[in-house]
């Protein structure tokens, strides 16, 4: 029906990736065959028996959770831009006087007439994974987003309408309901014990294939992707393709860690890098859409950045972890709770912020209302702040494009002067104008125009300060830079 890519460096999310996977327990292969045992005792006492290795056999896994995935059929319909080609239309501007104009509009000529839309039928299909007997299944919310009616189809061959008791964008899970009693289950698992190379499995209809299956090993978890949002990605090396979305990930127990949604992708289809929602997150949602038939998720309200080791030099972190903050949205949590620019955050109710991408999983996956304790690095000490969670209804926490490549060694190389008056006018905060760059400045990506608003989290207010501030600087300054409306931290390294 839709299908997501991540072009060259766009993220591709597999629409409808069904999955129909089965878990049940893993069997170990024999480690050593007794032929090989028979050639080795032959072999001279000084050579060391080749060590055997064990691979997972996801047989028993695969029949006994098999029947709890599902199949989803989605019917509906979408928009499409019309060139005027196939109806009737009067060409643009004519006069309606003209002797030729009723003959344009009754009349179907190719090429003319305005653009339109059209509601134009589509189809599509995912995959879901039954986790309660009385029929709850869950599923990605873009295979049934714009589904005019969800179709289930189990192993059995049995069909049923699904309801689609909600779906929450944010976090791409769907629960739906059909009308059915005693149905196989999945076991739940958490995406908290899932580790970096353990085995997975993956059951589902790649491209109409019904119930294939395939394995692979956990590259990485709490990935962040451009458009994610909060969601702390597990990766994995799964073949999944259109026809997977929607299905469960499990793990070598039988148990299910994730629900899989996105892949990267340069054709379109599967090439090694996949992408699953933890289940963690897909239970939060589902227990709150369950509930009330939707769900929300707390807001700061803070633009944050990567803090790389040139970040960490510039606010004398010890190590480069952490959140930096950017940017601060206005009357946001995080405005009254007192943050501001150039605050590193490295702890949320003292779980420790190793990377910044940690930080908008744990917002989000907070409820709006709460108070949360922050440990934030400022002017060079830790400090305790609390902040009362808004509500995502209004933006999530947002991660601007940090200028991470390394600056060049040497002086700053900046060429700035004061803002005139009709500048300051437009500027909230003042600051100085670039009219120059070279060398660190220039390799750190700064350029004619920009507006240095604060060094090291101190507001710039003369030419002559921002001199002294360099020069008291070790290895390296954070400057926060105003470009084009945004703000962002650029690490620049000095002589």
């Amino acid at each position: 029906m839709k299908s997501r890519k991540f072009a060259p460096n766009k993220l591709v999310a597999a629409l409808m990736v069904a999955g129909v996977v089965g878990a049940a327990g893993m069997t170990a292969l024999a480690s050593a065959p007794e032929a090989m045992a028979q050639q080795t005792a032959g072999a001279s006492t000084d050579a060391a028996p080749a060590a055997a290795v064990a691979l997972p056999d996801f047989t028993a896994l695969t029949k006994r959770y098999g029947p709890a995935v599902v199949n989803i059929s989605v019917t509906g319909s979408s928009k499409v831009s019309m060139d005027g080609s196939w109806r009737g239309a009067v060409p643009r501007g004519m006069d309606p006087d003209d002797p030729m104009f009723e003959f344009f509009r009754r009349f179907q000529i190719p090429g003319f007439g305005d653009p339109e839309q059209r509601q134009m039928p589509a189809r599509g299909q995912g995959s879901g994974f039954v986790i309660d007997s009385d029929g709850l299944i869950l599923t990605n919310a873009h295979v049934v987003r714009d589904a005019s009616e969800v179709t289930v189809k189990l192993t059995d061959r049995r069909e049923f309408v699904a309801t689609v008791l909600g779906s929450d964008p944010k976090t791409d899970v769907a629960v739906l309901k059909i009308d059915a009693k005693g149905l196989p289950t999945v076991e739940l698992g958490k995406a908290s014990d899932v580790e970096v190379g353990q085995w997975v499995l993956a059951i589902g209809s790649p491209f109409g294939f019904e119930n294939s299956v395939t394995a692979g090993v956990i590259s990485a978890t709490g990935r962040t992707l451009p458009d994610g949002g909060f969601v702390p990605f597990i990766q994995s090396d799964v073949a999944v393709n259109p026809g997977n979305s929607g299905g469960p990930l499990f793990d070598t127990n039988g148990k299910v860690v994730g629900i899989n949604s996105q892949i990267y992708s340069r054709s379109g289809g599967y090439q090694g890098v996949s992408f699953a929602i933890p289940i963690d997150v897909a239970l939060n949602v589902k227990d709150q859409i369950v509930a009330t038939g939707h769900a929300t998720h707390a807001r700061l309200g803070v633009t944050i950045q990567q803090v790389n080791q040139t970040f960490a030099d510039s606010f004398g972190l010890d190590a480069p972890k952490g959140a930096l903050v950017a940017d601060v949205s206005e009357d946001s949590p995080a405005a009254k709770a007192g943050l501001k620019s150039g605050d590193v955050i490295l702890a949320v109710d003292e779980r420790e912020i190793d990377v910044s991408s940690e930080l908008p999983g744990i917002i989000g996956m907070s409820k709006p209302g709460q108070t949360v304790k922050l440990t934030v690095w400022r002017d060079g000490k830790r400090q305790e702040i609390a902040a009362q969670l808004g509500s995502t209804s209004d933006d999530p926490v947002k991660t601007a494009d940090a200028a991470d490549a390394a600056a060049s060694q040497g002086s700053l190389g900046l060429a700035v002067r004061p803002m005139k008056p009709e500048e300051r006018a437009g500027a909230a905060d003042g600051g100085l104008v670039i009219e120059g760059v070279a060398g660190a400045s220039k390799a750190a990506g700064l350029r004619p125009g920009d507006v240095v608003v604060a060094i090291n989290g101190e507001p710039v207010k003369s030419v002559e300060q921002l001199r002294k501030e360099v020069k008291k600087a070790d290895k390296a300054v954070a400057l926060l830079i105003a470009r084009d409306g945004n703000r962002i931290f650029v690490p620049v390294k000095v002589g």
